[in-house]
């Protein structure tokens, strides 16, 4: 159903920010980044929920459907227990998936990682 990485953390995990912040040097800018990208993942996860949860749409409203609906219940129940868009920014950011592209540098190739504009 969804391509994201779903061993992320599920719950909540303390984490040590000096190990979450070796890549950029910064604490600050590490948790700006960590928040740009949840906030893509989060984006992306909603439309891709909304694209599937349009296959259900009626245009009328007829009770009985509403109920007997399980697939589209499985989909939101799916999409429930997925990692937090925060936990999965964490987990590029530690699996090194994550490339910053800040606006003073330029960047010859496209890459193929989750890029985060700051």
């Amino acid at each position: 159903m969804n391509t994201k990485p779903l061993h992320a953390a599920k719950t909540t995990i303390t984490r040590n920010m000096a190990d979450l912040d070796q890549e950029m040097g910064n604490v600050y800018e590490t948790v700006v980044v960590l928040g740009k990208r949840a906030n893509q993942i989060a984006l992306a996860t909603k439309e891709e929920l909304t694209a599937k949860l349009e296959e259900f749409a009626s245009t009328g409203e007829n009770l009985e459907e509403v109920y007997e609906n399980r697939e589209q219940i499985e989909i939101s129940k799916h999409y429930e227990r997925m990692p937090k868009p925060g936990a999965l920014a964490i987990h590029e950011l530690m699996e090194g998936k994550l490339i910053v592209r800040r606006p003073e540098e330029v960047a010859d190739a496209t890459p193929s990682a989750p890029v985060v504009e700051n």
